[in-house]
């Protein structure tokens, strides 16, 4: 039975069930009649024919930037690549002068062309068309080019990404295969530090900014492996800290707004610990009362997060744990004659270019030490450090 009255439908609902299904994300650029630089982000662009050649993207109602564009004479849109997660925000959160800073050429037309995008079209808009809250922007393409083959960037459940395997064979480029060369030759010394120790060492290698994996492990015996992190682990802060004390202020700042809903004691906490470790080139955590279990969630995301391609809500759980865990990060003074439960001791390591892409874990120790005991720790692990920075 047909009825005339429309179906209410829950703008939640919508939103949550739209979000659902990928779009893909570009940014449209032109130049106002008096030469000014305009940009906006959209979400919603899409191929619409070939004879003859079209494209459309549709803007909210609410776009002033486009009520500018429609006096263009011509738009460019960019199609954005994996890795320009940055530059949406930038443009996305700027009400004027939102290419300033970014890098562009000009189109055959004149408009921007973003550096590192993957592709640009250059179209002129052929027709504007009500829908709702947006419009639909049907645009004749001029020309257009692929500039950097490369994953593009997709905005999907809430989150933007590119959604590729990130697999560490897919990584194994002239970036990490130094790491691990480097980490086997010191093969040897990993593995006395963790047989006197008592304890796991692995050596970490930041794969993207995003994420670390495992090019060498060894245990002692009794220390079971599978009680420690993932060989995979994305960088969520506690995790990372000993890779980003090293990059400039908005990667460190990027690697903190993981933490979506920490207060401001806990993103002051984790920036002392940059501090600190840029200081003085180790840091410590201690566990709480309930000793090792303490770390059940952090392990148990980060086997989540290898086990399978994150979308973006199972990505921001795994955030949310990772980031929730009751071992205390908090910088303390040990003192030789007091007793610690050590959770983990991270140490950053030198690479030949003078930066700094790895990382020693200590993991697993022997519970209830003297401060002594682990002063003595960190100093046999800076001379594993050394064995691998040489």
């Amino acid at each position: 039975m047909s009825t005339n009255a429309s179906t209410v439908i829950d703008p939640s609902t919508f939103r949550n069930v739209m979000g659902h299904y990928p779009t893909g994300v570009v940014v449209v650029t032109g130049r106002d009649p008096v030469g000014g630089i305009l940009a906006m982000v959209v979400g919603t662009f899409s191929s619409v024919s070939m004879e003859p050649p079209l494209v459309s993207f549709m803007p909210m109602k609410s776009s002033r930037t486009f009520e500018k564009m429609r006096d263009c004479e011509s738009l460019c849109i960019n199609i954005l690549g994996g890795e320009q997660e940055d530059i949406v925000l930038t443009v996305a959160q700027r009400w004027e002068n939102k290419l300033d800073g970014i890098d562009w050429f000009p189109s055959p037309s004149g408009d921007p062309v973003l550096a590192d995008s993957v592709a640009w079209i250059d179209t002129r808009i052929r027709e504007t068309v009500e829908a709702g809250d947006h419009w639909i922007a049907l645009c004749e393409v001029r020309d257009l080019a692929v500039t950097n083959p490369v994953s593009p960037l997709i905005f999907f459940q809430g989150g933007y990404g590119s959604f590729v395997c990130t697999s560490l064979m897919a990584r194994m480029d002239h970036e990490i295969l130094p790491a691990i060369h480097a980490a086997h030759a010191a093969r040897p010394q990993v593995e006395e530090l963790a047989s006197s120790l008592g304890c796991e060492v692995s050596v970490f290698t930041a794969v993207s900014r995003d994420e670390m994996a495992v090019v060498l492990s060894a245990t002692a015996a009794g220390v079971d492996r599978a009680d420690g992190l993932a060989h995979r682990i994305p960088m969520v802060p506690p995790i990372g800290d000993t890779y980003v004390f090293d990059q400039d202020l908005p990667a460190q700042e990027r690697w903190l707004s993981k933490l979506r809903d920490a207060d401001d004691d806990i993103r002051a906490m984790h920036r002392q610990r940059l501090e600190f470790v840029r200081a003085h080139g180790y840091l410590i955590s201690f566990l709480p009362p309930e000793g090792p279990t303490a770390y059940a969630s952090m392990r148990d995301a980060t086997r989540r997060y290898e086990s399978a391609r994150m979308t973006p809500s199972q990505e921001r759980s795994i955030c949310e744990s990772i980031g929730a865990s009751p071992v205390d990060y908090h910088l303390r003074e040990v003192l030789d004659d007091d007793v610690y439960d050590v959770a983990s001791i991270v140490l950053p390591i030198r690479n030949p270019r003078g930066g700094y892409s790895m990382t020693l874990r200590l993991a697993q120790l022997p519970a209830s030490v003297t401060g002594r005991d682990v002063r003595d720790w960190i100093d046999r692990a800076r001379d594993v450090v050394e064995a691998l920075e040489s």
